[in-house]
């Protein structure tokens, strides 16, 4: 899926990810589930689909999930000291799955993909890669839903951010834009700065 020089890339994220959570320099971190997610969260009403949250951080809306019946949560990371409390915050909770590992190279079939704060974490360079890693990932009927930021950064991400019709290019390939639109209910800090996405995953005939 990656030519070498992607790959090559990546390589640093995952020391690069565990230095951020050791000097705890997570501006990105909420510390809340993200409004616009709990708000989507709130209508869904299978308790039972398979949900994968990729880039987890901190995982908030994971929480939520597992607090609201959700029975079938995975969530991924790279950063091997993040997962590692991850674990144990949740030891014993058979709801929720929590993988070490890299998204790129990760097997499943999921209903919901749920999105908040990984893809602007990545390198532009790998976004093509997301959205064909993201309609491998998920089964027939599901979705990608969650958050993009609508702007971009003056300062050498990540955060990498851009603009609904570059999103709109990227995406349509592989997926049924429902919504793309921007949030009315973004975090304070946020407001003004996100777009919500609702992605229905395209047939391979379409």
């Amino acid at each position: 899926m990656e030519n070498n020089n992607q790959q090559e890339e990546r390589k640093p994220d995952q020391n690069f990810w565990n230095d951020q959570y050791k000097a705890q320099t997570t501006g990105w971190d909420l510390g809340q589930v993200s409004p616009p997610l709990k708000a989507y969260i709130d209508q869904l009403t299978d308790k039972d689909q398979h949900i994968l949250i990729p880039g987890c951080g901190n995982t908030y809306e994971a929480q939520y999930l597992l607090q609201q019946g959700f029975t079938r949560v995975t969530v991924i990371d790279i950063a091997s000291q993040l997962v590692a409390t991850l674990q144990q915050k949740f030891n014993g909770n058979s709801n929720i799955n929590i993988i070490l590992g890299d998204f790129f190279e990760h097997e499943g079939e999921y209903d919901l993909i749920l999105e908040q704060t990984f893809f602007c974490a990545l390198n532009p360079t790998l976004r093509k890669n997301y959205v064909a890693q993201m309609h491998h990932l998920l089964a027939a009927t599901g979705k990608l839903a969650g958050i993009l930021f609508n702007r971009y950064f003056e300062e050498q991400g990540p955060p990498f951010g851009g603009e609904k019709q570059e999103y709109q290019q990227l995406f349509q390939p592989y997926f049924h834009i429902k919504t793309m639109e921007p949030c009315y209910n973004s975090f304070s800090k946020r407001s003004g700065t996100e777009l919500f996405v609702i992605l229905q995953k395209k047939q391979a005939a379409e």
